[in-house]
């Protein structure tokens, strides 16, 4: 098996000395090709600007490719742990991928930040923590706005796999509550190329909202399928389209749509008082002072939020170990665990012994695609 590897450090000169690359070891799992690329590369390309440095040890940063597989992404991660040894896991930013990874680093002892919403069965995410919203807390923002549209009848149309179905699971129980309901559901596969007969369905049926559960620039397809067949209705998107691959991909179709987002994605559209404003700033200047105007998206802001993660738990977990040992690894697992309020450019988190997720329900922020760009919804 072969994996696109990386090794990010500033000790360029002290590896041709001999001497030790870094400090702290870090490895980052990403769908770098494949079906999820388009969520994966803006990820690795926010690792590329990542300080060298935290609480003055050095950084080693090992990218691996998952090619957007969960077998790749499991040896991937095996790998990490046991040759590797590295301290700490992100990844991946596809679902199906990080839910595998996690057995790994649960029996490695292995802290792991997912850059995906996996979800996993209570008790199991001992060493697994989230940096995306769940999709229940992005559910209650997309309701609320559904409520104020006067929507009652919502169509489904989302992937097969993990992503699909947890969306499914968490929007259909927040609806419910709201008096919306879910009246027919298809599914489609990432690798699929067309969704012309699920389209035909949902529209037949005429909800008042159609959603859309897809990621990256795999949102557009099944947006054009629904437009093309002549719907009227609202659109929503989730979160995993919070990016321009979207408007890219179904063009004057996009228009319209309704995106749940974190708040890095529109950081200049944020009120002052906005908790994430400075964070969500500093992160659309670094981003695209390196990558050009337009290229944040939402998965290279959770990309950028990982080391403000690290850069809060490490000096804690610094204090009880030294990294590459097993007793670091777990100080900064439970480091994470406590420490306590902290403000993102996705929002504020704070992991608890019982919320590796962290957000609240006020995280969500409503977008609609008008001209081709996000606008904030009022």
């Amino acid at each position: 098996m072969k994996f696109t590897k990386t090794i990010i450090t500033a000790a360029v000169a002290l590896a041709v000395a001999g001497s030790a690359l870094a400090d702290i070891t870090i490895g980052v799992v990403q769908p770098l090709t494949g079906p999820a690329s388009g969520l994966g590369i803006p990820v690795g390309n926010a690792v590329k600007i990542w300080p060298t440095t935290i609480a003055g040890e050095k950084l080693k940063v090992i990218v691996l490719d998952d090619a957007t597989d969960p077998t790749a992404g499991t040896k991937a991660t095996q790998r990490l742990v046991t040759e590797d040894k590295v301290d700490v896991i992100v990844g991946s930013t596809a679902t199906p991928v990080a839910i595998p990874m996690a057995d790994i680093a649960t029996s490695s002892g292995t802290p792991q930040i997912s850059t995906a919403p996996a979800g996993l069965p209570p008790g199991k995410d001992k060493w697994m923590f989230r940096l995306p919203q769940s999709n229940a807390v992005m559910a209650h923002a997309m309701v609320e706005h559904m409520k104020k549209q006067n929507i009652k009848t919502v169509g489904f149309l989302g992937y097969t796999d993990a992503y699909g179905e947890l969306w499914l699971k968490d929007f259909t129980a927040t609806a419910e509550k709201s008096g919306i309901k879910v009246t027919a559901a298809e599914r489609f596969a990432r690798a699929d190329t067309s969704v012309t007969a699920q389209a035909l369905k949902l529209v037949s049926g005429n909800p008042d909202a159609i959603l859309i559960v897809a990621s990256g620039s795999g949102a557009g397809m099944p947006q054009k399928a629904i437009m093309e067949r002549g719907y009227k209705g609202k659109v929503y998107q989730t979160h995993a389209a919070a990016t321009r691959d979207l408007m890219r991909t179904a063009g004057k179709d996009a228009d319209g749509t309704f995106v749940v987002s974190g708040p890095a994605v529109i950081a200049e559209q944020l009120p002052d008082s906005h908790p994430s404003k400075k964070q969500a700033i500093a992160f659309v200047q670094a981003f695209e002072k390196a990558y050009g105007p337009g290229s944040r998206n939402q998965f290279a802001g959770h990309g950028w939020d990982a080391v403000i993660v690290l850069e809060k738990a490490v000096p804690v977990a610094l204090k009880k170990a030294k990294p590459g040992t097993p007793e670091f690894r777990a100080a900064l697992r439970d480091a994470f665990e406590g420490m306590g309020r902290t403000v993102l450019a996705h929002g504020v988190l704070n992991w608890t012994a019982d919320d590796h997720w962290g957000y609240t329900n006020e995280t969500g922020v409503m977008l609609k695609v008008v001209n081709g760009e996000f606008k904030v919804e009022q």
